[in-house]
């Protein structure tokens, strides 16, 4: 007859409620990550730059305006075809007297880690992206940078936007924009997605998840008849 330990009973319970918990949080991240998705792919194109309020993340905007020459932001640890570079940040003031953050797209790092020249078109350009924010790190192993207002460009490894806007010493548009990759004066990698793990992986990993949690009850259930037997 069937008869497990109680304290394998316990253990093996615990686990499977772990797993199980664990699978419907992996659910949950599918559902977030396809929400996400959607509103890439439905967001509507807009003109000039409405008040923060009033636009939504990915939406499409054209704008006409002049980069800043020399005040770049160089996010750090950008990782690009397995090359680690950095993620090019530039102010640009449109036409209509607004400040926004551009992200220029991806520029390699040399070993000895010595800045790359960021090539910036002097002239007034047109400009098309989508808008975002920077992207916060996986994991932060520290502060937030502190941005030196006389040191162009420069090098941040937690780039900040109250910390940036206070550097720069002008009030920035809340929203960043992320150049589009048919927009000329960028560089590589502005394949920009909503996410960076598909609905689909997540759902590969509650699989997991809830296989596990049914591999511990069958390991209780084997245990429990096992132990009866020895007995």
């Amino acid at each position: 007859y069937f008869k497990p330990s109680l304290a394998m009973t316990f253990v093996l319970i615990i686990l499977a409620l772990g797993f199980v918990q664990l699978g419907i949080w992996q659910l949950n991240r599918a559902g977030e990550k396809e929400f996400r998705i959607q509103r890439f792919e439905s967001a509507k194109e807009i003109s000039d730059l409405p008040e923060p309020g009033a636009v939504s993340e990915f939406s499409e905007i054209s704008l006409v305006g002049r980069f800043d020459p020399q005040r770049h932001i160089l996010a750090d640890n950008q990782v690009l075809s397995g090359r680690t570079g950095v993620h090019v940040y530039s102010l640009f003031r449109s036409e209509h007297g607004e400040t926004i953050l551009v992200n220029r797209g991806w520029k390699p790092l040399p070993p000895d880690r010595s800045l790359p020249d960021i090539e910036t078109e002097p002239g007034t350009v047109e400009i098309l992206g989508r808008l975002g924010s920077i992207p916060p790190p996986g994991r932060r192993l520290g502060p937030i940078d502190k941005v030196k207002p006389d040191l162009w460009p420069q090098l941040l490894t937690y780039p900040d936007m109250g910390a940036i806007e206070q550097a720069m010493h002008e009030e920035i548009y809340p929203w960043v924009l992320f150049l589009d990759e048919s927009s000329a004066y960028g560089f590589e990698g502005r394949n920009w997605k909503p996410v960076f793990m598909t609905p689909g992986k997540h759902r590969a990993y509650a699989f997991q998840w809830f296989a596990l949690a049914l591999t511990s009850v069958l390991a209780w259930l084997f245990l429990g008849y096992r132990r009866s037997q020895i007995r």
